[in-house]
C-alpha cells in the first residue's frame, strides 16, 4: 500500500509539472515605436514666390497678433510662443525663464536647423499662418507635383501627334483666331505641339470637348462661303438660298451658338451637310 501511494504522488507530481509547461505564456517582444517627428533641417517659404528683403512673423501671442492653437484632446486654445531655451513651442509646457527671438523670412525663406524642432513644430503643425503666408518645402511632394506635370506634358504631346488636322485646326482656333485659316498643315501641327507643350492641361480639355470641333466647322463654313452670318451678328443663313438657320440668342458668342444648334435635330443635318461640303 505504501508503495502505491509513493506512486501516485509522482505522477500527480509530473502531471503538475507538465501542466506549468504548457501553459506558461511567450515572451512578448516588444518593437520600438518610430519617433513621433523626424529631426532634419527644414527651410519654409512665403506663399505665391513673394521676395521680401525681410518678414517677419509672429512669435509670440498678444492682443493685437493672436497665436493659439486649438487642442482637440484637451478641448481648449493653447497659447504658442517660441522661446529658444524652451523644448515646447507651447506656453503651458515651458518653464523658468524664456529667451524669445524674432521669426524672419528672409528673401523669402527661412531655414530651420534641425537642433531647433520647437521652432520647426510651431512652424510645421501648430503655427496659425501655415499655409496662408508660408510653407513648408516638401521635396517629396514637389517630385510628386513635378512628375504629374511631366506626364500631363507627354500625354497631350501624344494626342497632339496622333489628332488629325482639322482637330488640330479647331484647338489651335481658340489660341489663334482666323490666323489658323492661312497656316499649311505643317505649321498647325508645330503650333500644336508647341501648345501641347505649353499648356497641356488646357490642350487635353479642348481635345475632349466636342463644342471646339463643331465650333471650327462653323468658321470654315463662314469662311468658304458655305453658311452667311449676318451683318449684326444675329442668325445664320444658307449662303446659297439665304433661308435663315436660325437667330443667335442675345449676349452669346456666334459660333458656340452654332456649335450648340449643330447638336439638335435641326442642326445636324445642316452640319452633317457642311462637313461633307469643306471635305
Amino acid at each position: 500500500m505504501a508503495n502505491k501511494k509513493t506512486s501516485t504522488e509522482t505522477v500527480h507530481t509530473e502531471e503538475v509539472l507538465v501542466e506549468k509547461t504548457t501553459t506558461q505564456k511567450p515572451k512578448e517582444i516588444k518593437t520600438p515605436k518610430k519617433p513621433d517627428w523626424e529631426f532634419k533641417d527644414r527651410t519654409y517659404y512665403l506663399m505665391d514666390g513673394k521676395q521680401p528683403l525681410v518678414l517677419t512673423i509672429p512669435g509670440k501671442h498678444t492682443e493685437k497678433r493672436s497665436l493659439l492653437w486649438f487642442d482637440e484632446e484637451k478641448g481648449y486654445q493653447r497659447e504658442l510662443r517660441y522661446a529658444t531655451n524652451q523644448h515646447s513651442p507651447f506656453v503651458d509646457e515651458q518653464e523658468g525663464p524664456v529667451t524669445l527671438e524674432h521669426i524672419i523670412f528672409r528673401n523669402g525663406s527661412l531655414t530651420v536647423p534641425a537642433r531647433k524642432a520647437n521652432l520647426q513644430k510651431l512652424l510645421s503643425l501648430y503655427h496659425p499662418l501655415k499655409d496662408q503666408v508660408f510653407f513648408e518645402f516638401d521635396a517629396v511632394a514637389v517630385a510628386e507635383y513635378d512628375l504629374d506635370d511631366i506626364e500631363i506634358e507627354i500625354d497631350a504631346l501624344n494626342l497632339a501627334r496622333e489628332l488629325d488636322i482639322d482637330m488640330l485646326e479647331a484647338i489651335l482656333r481658340v489660341e489663334f483666331g482666323n490666323k489658323v485659316s492661312n497656316m499649311t498643315s505643317k505649321e498647325i501641327k508645330r503650333d500644336a505641339m508647341i501648345y501641347a507643350k505649353r499648356a497641356p492641361k488646357t490642350f487635353i480639355t479642348l481635345a475632349n470637348d466636342d463644342n471646339v470641333h463643331l465650333r471650327n466647322i462653323g468658321v470654315r463654313a463662314v469662311e468658304q462661303g458655305l453658311v452667311n452670318l449676318s451683318q449684326d451678328q444675329r442668325s445664320f443663313s444658307w449662303s446659297s438660298t439665304g433661308r435663315k438657320l436660325f437667330n443667335i440668342p442675345f449676349d452669346e458668342n456666334p459660333y458656340s451658338a452654332l456649335a450648340a444648334w449643330f447638336k439638335t435635330d435641326e442642326g445636324v443635318e445642316v452640319f452633317k451637310s457642311v462637313e461633307k461640303q469643306l471635305k
